[in-house]
């Protein structure tokens, strides 16, 4: 059994700059099957759009996809945690931050990603999130 993210982390996650075009962000998530785009500049981590951003905070107030980007409806404050952090430390970050995914940074280094169906997963691959998080995609 894992004992780090680092064992279970998605390496080289899916980024993108800040002034990446909501369109473009979409697209990369439905092409990657991903429900989040890391916002890094030069390796670092400025924020995370997940695409519940995308309905909240864009679709929901009509927003022009193609002229608002990433930057204007990411979450800048972001939860992340070590390669080498434990997984029980992981878990406790989603549990108290109420998030589903944690951006895995190595000192200012963006170089991953955890989900809580990652962590399913690991801990408990019978379980229902763990069947979800298995699935092929729904395309």
């Amino acid at each position: 059994m894992a004992q780090h993210i680092s064992e279970i982390m998605t390496a080289d996650p899916i980024t993108v700059e800040p002034r990446t075009t909501l369109s473009e962000v979409a697209r990369l998530m439905r092409d990657e099957d991903f429900g989040e785009v890391l916002i890094s500049d030069q390796d670092q981590l400025r924020g995370v759009v997940t695409d519940r951003d995308l309905v909240v905070r864009a679709m929901a107030d009509a927003r022009d996809v193609n002229s608002t980007y990433a930057q204007d409806v990411c979450s800048s404050d972001v939860v992340t945690c070590a390669p080498d952090a434990e997984i029980d430390e992981a878990v406790r970050l989603m549990r108290e931050n109420a998030v589903r995914r944690l951006p895995v940074v190595d000192g200012d280094e963006l170089v991953g990603t955890v989900t809580i169906g990652d962590l399913a997963l690991e801990r408990d691959p019978h379980s229902a999130l763990a069947d979800v998080s298995s699935a092929e995609p729904n395309r």
